[in-house]
């Protein structure tokens, strides 16, 4: 655990002394801003203010970070191949797993820095109206939990890639792939059925109503997985090529 808390320290570093940290936090606490401030005028006239309002929060925010995630993970490996610093890394007293580790710690880590700064709409609703508490749980909850795939995605394009660009389009590509098919899964049959089962937003729908569907959970959780081991089996090979 030491070794993947050294990895994730010293991305965090890496993070905080360049203006990419604050230079998304701040992008995206201000379009979420912008959004609540939209949403929150259209739906001021409407009966059940408060949850309308953060359900479809929840929902733009879960959609913005699909942009925002690849730039998080686009230098992680990338950016090390180019500059040549990934060979000292493999070389070091460290197993691959707890690189990978550390630096997906280390996205996660920021990314609920960023999800913190959104707190205060929420926070607003319930001075000045009534929500129910499980609604806020359970869409950050979602938000975390798609995050966490997200940034996962995007460390293993990364892993594969010695140019950051390219590894955040790839990111980005797949990301918005796996985003979209659920609209071509609204037709009968069993392709459509598996489709619906690979969107990334329609598992994430319950999650911005306020319910937790165990069966969304595991997806995310081993979409996760599955593309961590994916990212670690990037590193041990490339150290053959």
């Amino acid at each position: 655990m030491k070794k993947i808390l050294a990895v994730c320290s010293k991305e965090l570093y890496t993070y905080f002394v360049s203006p990419i940290a604050y230079f998304v936090c701040f992008v995206f606490s201000a379009l979420s801003g912008f959004l609540f401030s939209v949403i929150l005028i259209l739906t001021s006239q409407r009966s059940g203010l408060s949850s309308i309002v953060l359900q479809t929060l929840f929902s733009q925010m879960a959609f913005i970070l699909l942009f925002f995630t690849p730039v998080l993970t686009m230098k992680l490996f990338a950016e090390e191949r180019k500059s040549g610093t990934i060979e000292l890394l493999l070389t070091s007293p460290i197993s691959d797993s707890h690189v990978v580790l550390g630096k997906y710690l280390a996205s996660m880590t920021l990314l609920l820095i960023m999800l913190t700064l959104t707190l205060l709409y929420p926070i607003l609703i319930l001075f000045f109206g009534i929500i129910d508490i499980g609604l806020i749980f359970s869409g950050y909850l979602g938000l975390i939990l798609i995050s966490s795939c997200f940034i996962s995605l995007g460390l293993l394009m990364s892993s594969m890639s010695r140019n950051q660009i390219v590894a955040a389009l790839s990111s980005f590509g797949v990301i918005l792939i796996l985003w979209i098919v659920g609209i071509l899964s609204n037709s009968e049959g069993s392709i459509a059925k598996i489709l619906s089962y690979l969107s990334f937003h329609v598992h994430y729908t319950e999650f911005s109503r306020g319910i937790i569907v165990l069966k969304d959970v595991v997806y995310y959780l081993s979409f996760t997985c599955v593309c961590l081991f994916a990212t670690v089996k990037s590193i041990e090979s490339s150290k053959w090529r």
